[in-house]
């Protein structure tokens, strides 16, 4: 089916019916699994050759440790001061290079730069095997830990010119009155990407490692992420995507980031759609880590089980996105705004009144993430919608700058701030700015 044979259609199945959004949904599905996938393989290598009791008796990694203000007493605490090292690589290009990527995503063919940059990526991951090889050492670890972190970095280098490249099609793809189903499908697919690569990723790669072992063949467990990421480039690689032609500019990426700026200096909707998205995402991280103190006033579930109520909530934004899809365009955004803001306010107040009981919490967990879906899916469509396609790749690279901001900030903050003030009057105040956020979008009001 062409673009044009399906102007008329709507809803989920029509826009999985345009065979470059397929195309581009499948690049993305094999894409986020191998992102999720990717922490879970660190997680597993510094495991199991990382950690071991010479590591944990080692005075460099003490003080490491100390500096941190963490333990290194047991397995579980060396392997999290390991993986945090991973983390920090992982999140630095996310902060600081998201704009920049943005320009070059707009300067070169977005096909290529998504293909490139998958294909560049599975090529990285083909040398993380070198990184057991004996070598030397360095503040108590192998070089091969370290060489892992530097391939971090640059998997997360190559993951921010993917990204707007990979928002800045779908507008390129999808007509204009289908975005909202295309964008619910894109939530829907990033959720259940996070959802099952978290939970998959340790058991398929041990059954890689086991199962490969058994035939003669070892490292099965690194042959994951070079075939995911693979199999993106060429699902990507699939597509036709018609760009205008752009003439050279004679401007350097400082003066384009400006122009993206501008964009929101210029168009009230574009700058109100990503403010939305920002806050939604800064009230999302603060409950990640509200969710260990909430799990912890369970009986039974306890603060290890907060990944359960993790679990709700991305289960409620895949439900709230599919619904989405098929009903979203019969309402104005500024009222699915309001009403996902105030969605999140309401239950942000009962999780604090009702905590102690495990329906009712898991029952308001997925609540909230109908409410997240509700609004960060308009939003998105009216930053696609309402930018121009020459400043797209400028627009979401700095929309996935300051995201990663605030996903990084109330993780930092939140523990701190509960400890000191208690559960409760923090989940009072993040539903009383949730509140305020939807008053201000004027849901009364039309489009």
């Amino acid at each position: 089916m062409t673009r044009e044979a399906g102007a008329k259609e709507t809803g989920l199945m029509a826009v999985l019916a345009l065979p470059g959004f397929r195309r581009l949904w499948l690049g993305q599905i094999f894409a986020q699994l191998a992102d999720k996938f990717y922490i879970v393989l660190m997680v597993f290598l510094i495991a199991q050759y990382w950690v071991t009791e010479s590591a944990q008796s080692d005075p460099a990694l003490a003080e490491a440790a100390a500096a941190i203000r963490m333990g290194v007493e047991n397995r579980a605490q060396l392997i999290t001061l390991l993986a945090t090292g991973i983390y920090v690589a992982n999140t630095i290009p996310a902060m600081l290079l998201g704009t920049v990527a943005g320009v070059w995503a707009d300067r070169w063919p977005k096909r290529t730069v998504m293909v490139a940059s998958n294909a560049l990526r599975a090529s990285l991951l083909l040398l993380a095997p070198l990184a057991l090889l004996p070598g030397p050492v360095w503040l108590g670890l192998s070089w091969g830990y370290w060489a892992l972190v530097v391939m971090t970095f640059l998997e997360s280098v190559l993951t921010q010119f993917f990204a707007p490249a990979e928002q800045a099609a779908i507008p390129l793809l999808v007509p204009s009155h289908q975005l909202l189903a295309a964008n619910s499908v894109y939530q829907a697919t990033s959720m259940g990407a996070t959802i099952l690569g978290f939970a998959l990723g340790d058991p398929i790669l041990r059954l890689l490692r086991t199962g490969l072992a058994q035939v003669g063949v070892p490292g099965g467990e690194f042959l994951l992420l070079p075939v995911c990421y693979g199999l993106a480039a060429v699902a990507l690689g699939t597509i036709v995507l018609e760009e205008p032609p752009r003439p050279p500019r004679d401007v350097s990426v400082w003066q384009e980031i400006g122009e993206g700026i501008q964009v929101l200096r210029e168009r009230p909707s574009v700058r109100g759609a990503l403010l939305n998205l920002v806050l939604l995402y800064s009230l999302l991280a603060a409950l990640y880590v509200l969710a260990i103190s909430l799990a912890a006033t369970i009986s039974g579930l306890g603060p290890t089980g907060f990944g359960t109520l993790l679990a709700m909530s991305g289960l409620g934004l895949a439900i709230g996105a599919v619904a989405m899809a098929q009903l979203g365009d019969r309402f104005n955004r500024r009222l699915l705004g309001g009403t996902g803001l105030g969605t999140i306010a309401c239950c942000l107040v009962l999780l604090g009144e009702l905590r102690g009981n495990l329906g009712l919490t898991l029952l308001l967990c997925g609540l909230l993430g109908v409410g997240a879906a509700l609004l960060a899916i308009p939003a998105q469509t009216t930053i696609q919608e309402d930018t121009p396609e020459d400043q797209r790749g400028r627009v979401f690279g700095l929309q996935n700058n300051l995201i990663n901001i605030a996903l990084s900030l109330p993780l930092a903050l939140a523990g701190a701030v509960v400890s000191r003030y208690g559960l409760l009057p923090v989940l009072w105040s993040l539903a009383a700015v949730a509140l305020l956020a939807a008053l201000g979008e004027r849901p009364w009001r039309r489009c």
